[in-house]
């Protein structure tokens, strides 16, 4: 079993109900041993579009690598998601974070995300379940990280899922 990080978001629908049902399915594929907070963000890249709610989540999985980003694109595709757009409105939206200390670059997956060090959005709740976690490329905590982005007012916790 590894240990994973996903970052799970949404901004169309019932966005709660999104990240509830996106837990239930990842029942299937592991165990999830710990979850953030929901967090609120304006949207990046194509600000034209709801605000998303975003949350992180470690989950203990037997599969490998891209194996679980073919389990999580099924998903996306069974809880509705429809392509669009890129970086656009989205039902459900389920991203490997971190992969134990795994490190690749692929055509379609790499590990760890390329921009997570970028993203309020995805460190933030990150932070919550894996702050004492190091990038394994950047050699500094999750919370560091977060801690180096500057002050973001579009970012803001909600608390627990209900």
């Amino acid at each position: 079993m590894t240990l994973v990080h996903l970052g799970l978001g949404t901004n169309l629908g019932d966005r709660p109900a999104n990240l509830r049902a996106a837990l239930a399915a990842l029942a299937a594929i592991g165990t999830v041993t710990a979850r953030s907070d929901v967090w609120e963000t304006a949207p990046l890249y194509v600000t034209d579009q709801p605000a998303f709610l975003n949350m992180a989540v470690a989950l203990e999985t037997g599969l490998a690598p891209l194996e679980l980003l073919a389990s999580l694109k099924a998903m996306e595709d069974e809880l509705g998601r429809v392509a669009s757009v890129r970086y656009g409105p989205r039902l459900i939206d389920l991203d490997i974070l971190l992969y134990g200390d795994v490190v690749m670059e692929g055509e379609i997956l790499t590990l760890p995300h390329a921009r997570l060090h970028e993203r309020h959005f995805a460190l933030a709740p990150l932070a919550e379940v894996a702050g004492a976690v190091r990038h394994p490329v950047l050699a500094v905590t999750i919370a560091g990280l977060l801690e180096r982005l500057p002050e973001a007012d579009d970012v803001r916790r909600l608390g627990p899922l209900a």
